[in-house]
């Protein structure tokens, strides 16, 4: 394969009618947790009114360049969108209606902090429209939040997700593990607790130290210690073991499920499928004219906000992708699940199948270490390679050289 490549990556066997997501990001926060990369921001005080017809202009603006597709989810990210006026998120969802055409069982997927005054509000977002709630409770340990920055308390926390299971019927919560001086066993009496009180869906994450947080620099200088390789390891076989024998498989890397009870919002980014991206910092991905188009707005909200009310948007970056960068987007995404990318996906994004994508000699390898599978079915990450599926998608990419 030619590297570097840069002729737009052709989509026409795409279904016609494949549904998309639509993602609205909320910037605000009440505080700025200590590991946090994500674009989000405190803010004093929020103008609602103003923001409300902002993201509705936004979302009408990117509609009017794609049509009238059917939309299968809808999710409200941030930041804590928990913080939005319930009316917000109606008039969000009302706009979606009446732009687009919508799946009978669309999933309408709001984050929430548990704490007990955004607990309280979860009435007033189901009745706008919400059917699903994601709750950041991240650790079920009061010592392990307060060094996490988190404003509730695990009692709080498991009270906010009793409300949430009381009023929806999916609902999810995240859990952070890999932290400083973590034992498998002390995991996996946390996840055991985790599972009394879970329903259908748990996000678990590996804490992670990021560029730009506060923990990068304590990390930086020597104020904790992560686990090493080996103890991360096994805190990762504890979080499979667990999790398979209680019924919650590992559909992708950080995310468990019953069998209907996975994410749909985030298999169309995995899978990916087209989603529209609304708000600060939102990104998107579209086909357009046979084309995989990658749009992103501008991270600062104030401007963003400006950016919208004057000219209807706040695109930054809109441009097709070339085709080496969809293959590289479509691989980091697809081996991420489970069941990794069908065959009959790599032929509508590209034409073709995964031998003639990637160097057979780079496949053989990494099918005879045990890394990744290569059947009838398609291409998927082993248990053994989603384990180090960064190493194994580097190598597999190696001479796949994106331009732009």
């Amino acid at each position: 394969m030619a590297a570097g490549r840069a002729d737009p990556v052709s989509t026409d066997a795409l279904p016609v009618d494949e549904p998309i997501g639509v993602y609205v990001h909320w910037p605000f926060c009440l505080s700025k947790c200590p590991y946090c990369d994500f674009n989000s921001h405190v803010a004093a005080a929020v103008d609602h009114d103003r923001w409300r017809a902002a993201l509705v202009r936004d979302l009408e603006g990117q509609a009017a360049r794609i049509g009238r597709r059917r939309v299968e989810s809808v999710f409200f990210g941030g930041g804590t969108p928990s913080l939005m006026a319930p009316e917000t998120v109606a008039a969000v969802l009302a706009a979606v209606g009446r732009l687009f055409r919508l799946s009978n069982d669309l999933e309408v997927t709001l984050e929430a902090n548990p704490t007990s005054v955004e607990a309280g509000k979860l009435e007033a977002f189901r009745d706008a429209g919400v059917n699903r709630v994601s709750l950041g409770v991240q650790a079920l340990d009061d010592a392990v939040l307060k060094f996490l920055g988190r404003a509730h308390s695990a009692e709080e926390a498991l009270a906010a997700v009793a409300t949430a299971r009381e009023r929806f019927e999916r609902v999810s919560f995240d859990l952070i593990y890999a932290r400083p001086d973590q034992s498998p066993e002390s995991w996996r009496r946390e996840l055991t607790d985790a599972l009394r009180h879970a329903a259908g869906h748990l996000s678990l994450y590996q804490l992670t130290i990021e560029p730009t947080t506060p923990f990068h620099s304590l990390h930086a200088r020597g104020a904790f210690r992560l686990p090493d390789e080996d103890a991360a390891a096994a805190l990762w076989d504890v979080t499979q073991e667990t999790l398979e024998a209680a019924g919650l498989p590992a559909y992708e890397v950080s995310n468990h499920a019953r069998p209907g009870q996975e994410c749909r919002h985030n298999l169309v980014y995995w899978s990916y499928r087209d989603y529209l991206g609304v708000g600060p910092g939102a990104h998107g991905r579209l086909t357009e004219r046979g084309r995989k188009v990658a749009t992103r707005a501008h991270r600062a909200p104030a401007l963003w906000l400006e950016r919208v009310e004057r000219e209807g948007h706040a695109l930054v970056d809109d441009r097709p992708l070339a085709r080496d960068e969809t293959l590289v987007e479509a691989t980091l995404t697809g081996l991420r699940l489970a069941g990794g990318v069908p065959r009959e996906r790599w032929h509508a994004l590209f034409g073709t199948g995964p031998e003639t994508l990637f160097e057979p000699a780079t496949i053989e390898l990494l099918t005879g270490g045990g890394f990744l599978e290569l059947d009838a079915e398609g291409l998927r990450a082993t248990a053994a390679g989603r384990t180090r599926l960064d190493a194994v998608t580097d190598r597999l990419l190696r001479g796949v050289t994106p331009a732009g």
